[in-house]
């Protein structure tokens, strides 16, 4: 029972990458203040639990349904991130009045947090373990990512507005570069390209 958590929980620690997502959720709140960033934060972690226990326990029948693939998700996934990126580095903004229920949903909650990785990966482990077994390890997950993100606050306090500003701009070129791996990685299930 340990083995089957362990091999379930680390592959959804890695996919959601709470720590490597930290600097986006700082970027992406640098405007709000405490409480518009905890609610930010509480949003896109209901956003991001929402989708993934969907996808958990209905996703290869709602895939099915509608006639799409992983692959075809996780290209129309990096297409909106890749936009946003656009428009951050453009204009400053992802979008036009930063709502924190706007930018908790897309693109925080889903597609960083649960985006394409994140369902491929627990549609996989699902026909691999119990479900209640994959189920406890992306809840813990959750918890996890949630606890880092509302640290993030600490992070913006330390680093300052200036600080801020300027890894919000690095970020929202890595931000780009993560939509088009995403765009790659759709085509590469698709079989239209083969990724080594």
């Amino acid at each position: 029972m340990f083995e089957s958590f362990i091999l379930t929980f680390i592959p959804i620690f890695i996919v959601i990458d709470a720590i490597g997502m930290l600097p986006f959720v700082i970027s992406l709140s640098e405007d709000m203040t405490k409480r518009e960033r905890r609610k930010m934060i509480h949003i896109a972690m209901i956003t991001a639990l929402s989708v993934g226990l969907v996808f958990l326990f209905f996703g290869q029948f709602i895939l099915n349904i509608l006639g799409i693939s992983i692959g075809s998700f996780a290209i129309a996934g990096g297409i909106v991130l890749l936009v946003l990126a656009i428009k951050h580095m453009t204009t400053g903004r992802m979008v036009e009045v930063i709502k924190e229920e706007a930018v908790a949903i897309v693109p925080l909650g889903t597609p960083l947090t649960a985006g394409p990785a994140t369902i491929t990966t627990l549609l996989l482990l699902a026909t691999q373990f119990p479900l209640y077994m994959v189920l406890i390890s992306f809840a813990l997950n959750m918890l996890i990512t949630w606890g880092v993100f509302l640290l993030g606050g600490q992070f913006s306090h330390l680093l300052g507005q200036g600080g801020l500003k300027a890894i919000s701009k690095v970020f929202s070129l890595l931000l780009a570069a993560i939509a088009v791996s995403m765009i790659f990685q759709g085509f590469d299930l698709l079989g239209i390209l083969e990724i080594p």
